[in-house]
């Protein structure tokens, strides 16, 4: 989406819900299919719409966390498990809703059916976003059990992070 796109949609979200007559013109969520680019551990880009993963939160890719005494690149992780489950496979994503930033939100499957925003946080490199959905709760449950991604160490949560990015010199690393 371009970012006139962006705010026509954001235009037409906010009329609609000031003026319900203008309702029928809000851009209908929509579904995109083909091969994905990766920008970060829950966003991707598909057919040219930049896609937030629906109900997840992966580390930001500057975030960090420790492991056995040694500080790893845990955004970086992240990144490269979501580039190593969709690489060269056609994804198929279905929109819930846009975001403030222009972003389709939307849940995304392989062409097996494999939902990749399930597999991320199963595998423990992304979070349940509890504040947007309870959809992946059950997963990041079983990964924090199983030690999975980063439950094998110590980390700061995502929205955490970029709460307090900026407000402090360094990472302090919470209990598991």
């Amino acid at each position: 989406m371009s970012s006139t796109q962006g705010y026509q949609a954001r235009f037409f979200r906010w009329l609609a819900a000031d003026f319900p007559v203008f309702a029928v013109f809000v851009p209908c969520i929509k579904r995109v299919t083909g091969m994905a680019r990766v920008l970060d551990g829950d966003t991707i880009i598909v057919a040219g719409t930049k896609i937030r993963l629906h109900g997840i939160d992966a580390p930001e890719m500057d975030q960090i966390f420790q492991r056995n005494g040694r500080f790893l690149a845990c955004g970086e992780m992240s990144y490269a498990a979501l580039e190593a489950l969709i690489a060269g496979e056609r994804v198929r994503c279905e929109g819930v809703e846009w975001d403030p930033y222009g972003r389709l939100v939307a849940k995304c499957y392989l062409q097996n059916g494999v939902d990749i925003n399930r597999r991320m946080v199963s595998s423990g490199w992304a979070l349940a976003y509890r504040h947007f959905s309870s959809d992946y709760v059950d997963a990041e449950n079983a990964a924090r059990q199983d030690r999975r991604g980063m439950w094998r160490g110590s980390f700061i949560k995502p929205w955490t992070h970029r709460a307090e990015q900026g407000r402090r010199g360094g990472q302090k690393f919470p209990a598991r």
